[in-house]
């Protein structure tokens, strides 16, 4: 736990340090020299002492250090050892002197076991120190003539040694900064600034190529002109300050060309295709690069180039330029060449302008412009055909058609050349007018106009004028429907033709087309008798043909009629019809009239059928009439009369009256109301029934039947009806009883007495009476 370090060593001691060890009462340090026999140093330190100083030692000599800690009874507690090289000898310096305004050189005797030495100048309490690894070492970083304090000290491993002893010494003169310039041709212009302690200047001044001889200038000024230089030529200026004791200072080199001379035998060609001018020269010595100048008044265009010609761009036309070439290199520009005159080529002329001064011939003028000697002027209309007039003159006339377009340029011209393209005008003419155009009448309100597109034409508008006013449509394709126009009414109308440039072509022709008639307005229908129907309209057409057309299911019927009425005859029964009438002139046919619904009475049943249910009960059924909704049937006799009122095709009549003759009549009736009458063939209502029969028993097989007669006319027949057998017995007319015989003995019989019909038929709804 006890041990020692080293803080600092020199070429003859080295100083110790170590912590302080318990119950330790003093310190004892022992240095051994490692490679030298017989040298040791022994030094005792207190308690309280924790570091000490070994000396003197031997430089650059490798020590071997022990330190012991001591109890107060001189008994050994505790020990450590280290090695420790002590630094090389001190050296001496030998030479110290300034060469350079800002470094110091130091000559010292090399010292036995040094690795490197360190050099410090000093000036006050400023110092700049420079490590070197032998002599001669060189400070640097110093202050123009400025006295420094120089030192050396040795170093290896171990450390440094002590300083040397100090020489002074004081550093050159700082360089003059030179500001050269070539204010002409064959001159050069130095100048500097004052140097820190310098009592002169010397200025040098020699062709860099080493050619001609040096020129040297002493003064005490910060500037001189060196003159009779040579144009274009590199020259090496040197310049150093001087001390009042004569000693130079530091020098400052600097290269500097004389500024060229003016180029000669300058040439100027003009391009009239882009406005532009190529100048050439000769090339002059030591030019670098070469500027053109073009100027013309306020107005200045330059081109730069490092070769002997230039391209002057962006000439302006109708100009005269004053062109002048100035040679460059790094000691700034030559004077500048006489001017040489160029004059451009002219301006395209301006204030076009184009106007149809009489129709079908166009009058192109335009403003003079400078220098322009004469005039071209081209015309190209838009299908590709071009011609051009020359003059001298500012204007050209040119033939013209309708509904083209005319691009026209303008050209001035002199010895330089074409103007530049100016602005491209273009005219066009009126378009030309729809020729033969047709009018088709769509409806009473509405034409339908049709034409061959024309040249020029944009858009069209068809205008119709009639005595109400007029009616416009515009459109850009060849067709236009004329709408909401007035029925049956005369118009003109004129298809102008339109262009966005040039407006309307008002000289267009125009047609007259009448509109088709107004559509009748139907006022009333009557039934003037059965399938007849009159029709009667109202309308104000001039002359029209009237048609009324009536329209169902069963078919179409029309009627004819110049008037305001017309017949429809024959219509069938039982049907219901859309009745509307059209008017017809030469200009067309009007829209229909709103539609009148009809309806006709409906159909008789073809077909009636009476049969006698019962004595007073006839049962009528008959076919279906068309149209018919319900039915009434009647049979009247002076007796009376049955009626019936139903939906069906059928209907029971009762209260009628037996042998009585009835008038048949019926009633076929619509949804609406409508009814029709029918009648039919007569109705004689069967032959009463017998009345007081009785059955009489003719010995064991045989029966008699008696009866009343209602009418002696009338004949009878006697049906008897049993399990074992029918029979029947008709009497001769006028009798009133019937005898059956051979009937079989112990059966049940039905016995019925019935009226023989007209038609031989029996009937069969006659009272029975049981015989046993």
């Amino acid at each position: 736990g006890f041990s020692m370090s080293i803080y600092d060593v020199t070429s003859r001691s080295i100083y110790l340090r170590w912590p302080k060890f318990s119950g330790a009462y003093s310190y004892r340090v022992t240095a051994t020299a490692v490679n030298t026999v017989g040298h040791s140093l022994l030094a005792h330190f207190s308690d309280v002492t924790l570091k000490g100083t070994l000396t003197p030692l031997i430089p650059n000599t490798i020590y071997a250090i022990q330190a012991e800690a001591i109890d107060k009874n001189g008994i050994i507690l505790a020990e450590t050892q280290i090695m420790q090289s002590t630094a090389p000898d001190i050296p001496v310096i030998d030479q110290a002197y300034s060469k350079l305004s800002n470094s110091i050189t130091v000559e010292w005797r090399a010292v036995p076991g040094a690795t490197s030495y360190l050099l410090t100048a000093q000036d006050g309490d400023f110092f700049i120190e420079t490590v070197v690894t032998n002599s001669p070492g060189t400070v640097t970083g110093l202050k123009p003539a400025t006295l420094y304090r120089i030192t050396v000290r040795s170093v290896n491993s171990g450390g440094k040694s002590q300083p040397s002893p100090f020489r002074k010494a004081k550093t050159v003169l700082a360089a003059p900064i030179l500001s050269v310039s070539s204010p002409s041709c064959d001159s050069i212009a130095v100048s500097w600034k004052a140097v820190y302690m310098a009592a002169g200047f010397s200025v040098f001044l020699m062709r860099s190529d080493g050619l001609g001889r040096m020129l040297k200038e002493n003064t005490t000024n910060t500037s001189l002109i060196f003159t009779n230089l040579d144009p274009g030529t590199l020259y090496t200026i040197k310049a150093y300050a001087w001390n009042v004791n004569g000693i130079p200072g530091d020098d400052f080199t600097y290269n500097q060309r004389t500024s060229p001379k003016a180029p000669e035998d300058v040439q100027v060609a003009f391009k009239s295709g882009a406005l532009r001018a190529i100048v050439s020269w000769m090339p002059t010595e030591g030019a670098l690069t070469y500027s053109v100048t073009a100027s013309s008044g306020l107005l200045k265009l330059k081109c730069n180039t490092s070769s002997a010609s230039c391209m002057v761009p962006s000439l302006q036309c109708g100009s005269e330029y004053y062109v002048s070439v100035t040679a460059y290199n790094d000691a700034g520009p030559s004077k500048p060449t006489h001017a040489v005159s160029l004059k451009t080529i002219p301006c395209a002329p301006v204030n076009v302008s184009i106007e149809e001064d009489e129709p079908g011939r166009l009058l192109v003028s335009w403003s003079s412009v400078n220098f322009g000697h004469y005039y071209v002027a081209f015309v190209k209309s838009d299908d590709g055909l071009e011609v051009h007039c020359n003059t001298s003159h500012t204007q050209c006339h040119f033939q013209s058609d309708c509904g083209f377009t005319y691009f026209i340029s303008v050209f001035a011209y002199n010895k330089a050349g074409q103007s530049p393209l100016g602005d491209v005008f273009n005219y066009t003419t009126a378009p030309c007018c729809p020729s033969d155009f047709r009018a088709a009448v769509v409806s009473s309100d509405t034409v339908r106009v049709t034409w061959a597109p024309v040249r020029g034409a944009e858009m069209y508008q068809t205008r119709a004028v009639g005595w109400s006013g007029a009616v416009l449509c515009n459109d850009t394709a060849a067709a236009c429907t004329l709408s909401d126009l007035q029925c049956d009414t005369r118009y003109s109308i004129t298809v102008y033709s339109f262009s966005e440039a040039r407006g309307s072509n008002t000289s267009c022709a125009s047609k007259h087309v009448a509109t088709a008639p107004c559509s009748p307005e139907i006022k009333n229908i009557s039934k003037e008798a059965l399938s007849v129907i009159s029709v009667h309209w109202q309308s104000n057409n001039k002359e029209a043909t009237y048609i009324v057309t009536a329209r169902g299911e069963a078919g179409l019927w029309h009627c004819t009629s110049s008037g305001r009425s017309c017949t429809l005859i024959n219509l069938p029964c039982g049907s219901a019809f859309s009745v509307s009438a059209i008017a017809r002139s030469p200009a067309g046919q009007s829209l229909p009239s709103y539609s009148v619904p009809l309806e006709t009475a409906p159909c008789c049943p073809n077909d009636l059928i009476l049969t006698q249910v019962t004595q007073s009960v006839t049962n009528i059924s008959w076919s279906i009439g068309m149209g018919a909704q319900t039915y009434v049937t009647t049979l009247e006799s002076p007796k009376g009369q049955a009626k019936c009122h139903t939906l069906q095709n059928y209907c029971l009549l009762g209260c009628i009256t037996c042998g009585t003759n009835y008038t048949v009549s019926l009633k076929a009736i619509s949804e609406t109301g409508l009814t029709s009458s029918c009648t039919y063939q007569g109705y004689s209502s069967s032959a009463c029934c017998p009345s007081g029969v009785k059955l009489y028993r003719l010995g064991n097989n045989g029966i008699r039947v008696h009866w009343r007669a209602s009418d002696e006319t009338i004949n009878y027949n006697t049906d008897l009806h049993g399990s074992k057998g029918n029979f029947t017995c008709s009497p001769s007319s006028g009798l009133s009883h019937c005898d059956i015989t051979e009937i079989p003995c112990g059966d049940v019989y039905t016995v019925v007495v019935s009226p023989i019909t007209d038609k031989g038929m029996k009937l069969t709804f006659c009272p029975k009476k049981i015989y046993s």
